[in-house]
Order: C-alpha cells, then sequence, then structure tokens
C-alpha cells in the first residue's frame, strides 16, 4: 500500500507562503483590534449611558427632596405658632374668630406656595384646623394610619406618598393619585409628649413637572416610587407598571435589568435619604445595542476594505516577489540538465538579484574548474606516463648498490659494505612499494640506515640510540617521520656544538596515541625562534606552506607536518620545545591503530 504523505507547510509555493503571511499578519491584528474598539465603544456607550442618566437622577432628586424641604419647613413653623399651640393644648378660650385666622394663617402658606394642595393641624382629641380639607364623615382622625405613623415618628417629618383610605376630602376635590402627602407630629417640649399632627399634602403635578420632559434614548424615562415600593409617579404610556423591591440587589447598588413582557429592561436608580423615594430610570437595552450595532456595522465595513486591500497587496507582492525567483529555479534546472551557458538576467538590488548573480559566479566558476579539471586530466595522464618512465631509475640505483655490496664483502672491505647496505636500505623502505603508510618497525628500520651513514660520516661527533617498545612493531605511520626531524637534530644541532652530540629516540604508546620523541643535545633554539615555529605548526593545514614562507621553516619539517594533518587530521603533528644552549625535544604525535 503506497504511503500518503503528510502535509508540510514547506512543500507549498513561496507564493503561497507569502500570501498566507501577508494575511495572517495584517488581518488577525485587524479583527483583534475591531474586537478591542468593539468592547471599549460598548462600555463607553453604557458607562455614559448609566453615568448620565444617575446625573438627571440626582437633578431629579434635588428638585423632589426642595420640595420636600419646603413641606417640613412649613410643618416646623406651623408647629412654632402659639395660636396653634394653643389649639393643639385644646384651650377653650378660642373663639370663632382665633379659628378663622388660624385658618387664613394656614392659607397663607397654600398661597405663597402653590405647589401646596392642602394643610390640616390636628390635636390628640381628634379636633382639627384647615384651609383646604375636612372629614368626609364623623370617624376620628386619629384613628387613621397616617396620624398613627406621625405620632410613631415623634416629631420627624414623614413622606407618606399617595393617601390610601384616608377620611379626608379637598375643596378642590384632588384625587388620592393626584398628589403626595407628608406628616409631622408636633410634640410639647416641657412634656415631650404629642400634642397633634400637621398633614400636607403636595400637588403631584410639581412632580410631573420636575421629571416628565426628562427623556432617555428614545422611549426610556424617570420614574419615581416610595420605600415600600408604590409607584409615585410614572409617565403615561410607561413601559413598566410595577416596581417590585425584590428587583433591588445589594450587589448592583445602582442598576439592574429585567425582561418584562418580552423586551429587555434597563433600570438605573437612585434613593433619596431625605423623602426615602426612589427614583428609577427605565429604558430599553434595545436602544443602546442599537448604537453598539452602528458602530459594528462601521468597523466591520472597514475590515472588510482593509481585507480587500490587504488582499490585492498581498498578491501583487508575491507575484513580485515570486517571479524572480522562479526564474532563477528555470535556470537552474537548465543548468542541471547539463547547459552551462544559460545565465540568470535580472538587475534587482535585493536579497534574489544577489542569489542571482551569485548563482552567474557559481557556473562561470564550475565552467573554469571543468576547464582546470581536464587541463589536470591530460597533464595527469603525462605524468604518469613519466612517472612509468622514471621508475626505471631508482630501482636500477638499489640494484647497482646492492651489486658494490657484494663486491665490497667480496674483496673484504666490511665497513664499505655495510655503509652501501644501510644506503640500500634507505632507498628501499623510502620506495616502500609506492605505499605512504608503512609499519613502525620499517619506519624505524629506516632512520637506523640513515643514522648509520651519518654516523660513518662524523665518526665520534655523533652518538643516537633508539628506545622501541616491541608491541608497537605492527603500528602502521605515516613513512619518513622520523628522518627529516632527525636530519634537523644533526645538522642544526649536533653539529653546531662543541664536542660529541647525543641523539636519543624513543617510541611509546600514551592515552591511546603513539607518540615519538626525538631528543638532541644539541645547541637548541631562541625562545623568539621556538615561537615562531610552535605557531607555523599550529595552523591549519591549508595555510603551511604560506606560513612556512613567513616564519622561514625549514621544508622537511612543514613537510612532515603536512602529510601527518593531510593523513590523520589536525589534532595530530609535531610541536617542539627548546632551550638555547641544552637541546631540542621534537614530539610527534600520531593515532595508535592505523588502518593502511
Amino acid at each position: 500500500m503506497k504511503k500518503v504523505k503528510s502535509f508540510e507547510i514547506n512543500d507549498l509555493p513561496i507564493r503561497t507562503k507569502i500570501i498566507v503571511l501577508l494575511l495572517v499578519i495584517s488581518i488577525l491584528p485587524s479583527i483583534a483590534f475591531g474586537s478591542l474598539v468593539n468592547m471599549a465603544v460598548d462600555n463607553i456607550i453604557e458607562k455614559q449611558a448609566s453615568e448620565h442618566t444617575l446625573q438627571l437622577i440626582g437633578q431629579a432628586n434635588k428638585s423632589l427632596e426642595s420640595y420636600g424641604e419646603t413641606m417640613q419647613d412649613v410643618s416646623y413653623l406651623i408647629s412654632f405658632n402659639p395660636d396653634i399651640i394653643r389649639f393643639l393644648h385644646g384651650d377653650e378660650d378660642l373663639d370663632s374668630n382665633d379659628n378663622y385666622q388660624l385658618k387664613k394663617f394656614l392659607q397663607g402658606f397654600t398661597t405663597v406656595n402653590p405647589e401646596i394642595a392642602g394643610i390640616l393641624v390636628i390635636n390628640e382629641e381628634g379636633n382639627y384646623l384647615s384651609n383646604e380639607l375636612y372629614p368626609r364623615n364623623i370617624k376620628s382622625l386619629t384613628e387613621e394610619r397616617w396620624y398613627q405613623d406621625a405620632v410613631e415618628n415623634k416629631g420627624i417629618f414623614n413622606f407618606i406618598g399617595h393617601p390610601a383610605d384616608r377620611s379626608l376630602k379637598s375643596h378642590v376635590n384632588y384625587t388620592d393619585h393626584e398628589i403626595v402627602s407628608g406628616a409631622r407630629a408636633i410634640v410639647d417640649p416641657e412634656s415631650e409628649k404629642v400634642i397633634g399632627v400637621v398633614l400636607i399634602d403636595l400637588k403631584l403635578r410639581v412632580i410631573s413637572e420636575i421629571i416628565e420632559d426628562v427623556r432617555l434614548g428614545k422611549s426610556g424615562y424617570l420614574m419615581v416610587i416610595d420605600d415600600e415600593g408604590e409607584v409615585i409617579y410614572s409617565p403615561q404610556g410607561s413601559l413598566v407598571d410595577s416596581i417590585q423591591l425584590s428587583w433591588f440587589k445589594s450587589d448592583s447598588p445602582n442598576s439592574f435589568s429585567k425582561k418584562i413582557n418580552g423586551r429587555n429592561m434597563q433600570f438605573i436608580y437612585r434613593k433619596s435619604p431625605f423623602t426615602n423615594w426612589t427614583t428609577i430610570g427605565v429604558f430599553s437595552t434595545t436602544e443602546s445595542v442599537m448604537e453598539v450595532r452602528q458602530v459594528n456595522f462601521y468597523i466591520i465595513s472597514i475590515l472588510f476594505i482593509v481585507l480587500a486591500f490587504v488582499i490585492g497587496v498581498s498578491y501583487y507582492l508575491s507575484y513580485s516577489m515570486s517571479k524572480p525567483i522562479n526564474q532563477l529555479n528555470s535556470v537552474m534546472k537548465k543548468v542541471e540538465s547539463g547547459d552551462l551557458s544559460i545565465r540568470y538576467r535580472g538587475n534587482r538590488a535585493d536579497e534574489i538579484g544577489m542569489l542571482g548573480r551569485s548563482f552567474n559566479n557559481m557556473i562561470e566558476q564550475i565552467n573554469k574548474l571543468i576547464a582546470l579539471m581536464q587541463i589536470q586530466g591530460r597533464q595527469k595522464r603525462d605524468a604518469e606516463l613519466q612517472a612509468l618512465q622514471a621508475h626505471i631509475k631508482p630501482h636500477f640505483l638499489y640494484n647497482t648498490l646492492d651489486t658494490i655490496n657484494w663486491m665490497s664483502r667480496k674483496k673484504g672491505a666490511l665497513d664499505v659494505a655495510e655503509l652501501v647496505e644501510s644506503l640500500s636500505q634507505l632507498f628501499r623502505i623510502g620506495l616502500s612499494k609506492g605505499n605512504d603508510i608503512i609499519p613502525l618497525e620499517d619506519e624505524i628500520e629506516h632512520i637506523h640506515s640513515y643514522l648509520k651513514i651519518q654516523k660513518a660520516r662524523y665518526k665520534d661527533k655523533l652518538n643516537y640510540s633508539v628506545s622501541v617498545d616491541p608491541e608497537l612493531n605492527n603500528i602502521e605511520v605515516v613513512k619518513l617521520v622520523l628522518q627529516p626531524i632527525v636530519e634537523n637534530a644533526i645538522y642544526h644541532g649536533i653539529k653546531e656544538r662543541r664536542g660529541p652530540g647525543n641523539i636519543s629516540i624513543t617510541v611509546e604508546a600514551a592515552e591511546g596515541n603513539l607518540v615519538m620523541y626525538v631528543k638532541d643535545d644539541g645547541i637548541g633554539m631562541s625562545e623568539e625562534r621556538l615561537s615562531r615555529l610552535n605557531e607555523g605548526l599550529a595552523v591549519s593545514f591549508d595555510r603551511l606552506e604560506e606560513t612556512r614562507k613567513k616564519n622561514s621553516i625549514g621544508y622537511g619539517v612543514m613537510n612532515v607536518q603536512a602529510r601527518i594533518k593531510l593523513t590523520f587530521g589536525e589534532p595530530y603533528g609535531l610541536s617542539v620545545e627548546s632551550i638555547q644552549g641544552k637541546g631540542t625535544t621534537v614530539k610527534i604525535l600520531l593515532p595508535l591503530n592505523t588502518n593502511k
């Protein structure tokens, strides 16, 4: 069954990626910004509506409290009148003329304050004085609830609201819903007993004049209820017929929402501490929602415009960026098919143009390399032919030396025979059948042959010793690494000192590596030359020749270093320690287990 390749974003064309990227980085922030603006506008509209309604309610409450204070002040002025006090105490000396003057006194308040519908003063025996009010029947007014509530409040003005089941009638014939009442008990300052009650009726129209013109939105309005939830004032055509006190919750001190008759209604209220009446702003939540929807419409319209603009820009930018890439891709495919004459055509200054010019340079370099490889191929064939012809010479020399060796031994010239044999061994191991890697045993034999030849030349001037662990004989090493080092030790160390010199060669295994030490007691070298030498040996392989010429380092040493690094890598190679006048030690580090 063929395996279905899973979707990866890297498989998409670059134009698609650019379009998606531009859309994502532009649309998502736009949507987020629009949502934040929508939330902010919604909160601002709701907050402004609440603040505006509370401000109107506060102004209405101030006006209502002003009328309430007027009623209270009138009750105080009446209770301070001496003749009223005499009447309340039941003074029998008061005649009809006195009663007439008291009624005129009460009528003066209604004249000065036209918002007052009527005033009634009654003592504890049920006798009363009034300019507008009178009982409907012979039942004592002291038995009515408004009188008893006023007595219980003991001198505190009490706002009653609309009168209910009251046995009083007005000359103007006001209905109970056209007035609101307030009462205050008059207390004798000496006995601290209630001696009577002042009842004051306020015309409801003064309340309606305050709040009837207040509009909240298109259909919202203000209404007033008392502390028992009874409606004091509500405009005609109101959205809510009654208010329940259970709707007012302590966790929402200024507003609440209710669904009434299928409509979501918002209520914002504030209670007057003076009158104990609550003024409520009532309006439909759909009106504020309509404003929010209008703002949302504008935001969505702007988003669509931005979206259309972004899509157009993204298509244009993606085309302008993908077109040269596709052109470069087409050129690369032609080069891949073998056409190295094709070139990218374009004068763009951006990264794509730079890539195209680099591609052209690469093709030119490839053409040069191909031509160079062709030249080198011809040169290699010529070199192989010359090497084949020259290979005869070392073998001829080796065979000739072997013949001289046997002839010397036959004639008894053993010292000449040994010298020729050492030279023959030197050539044989140097050739090594063309191998660059040889056993350590052969490398040690090669250096023995070289030292024998040098010993024959320098006699007692040169002494040497070679110490090798026999277990290391089969370890593979790069050939001819010891001879150039020993040669330097002889010509630059032993030869320059006075008296005989010593060279010791030690080969051992240490920390998983093969370590060779070539130590001489020659003249050594200065710190400056030693520093230049170690710096030159420490550079990378590709800089060895440049460093050799710059620091005047011997060709043999750098050749050994180059062959070791080329064969085994940067961690291996030569390092030198030297003390001027005492000698030099060269350390050669090679891998311990090396396959051919």
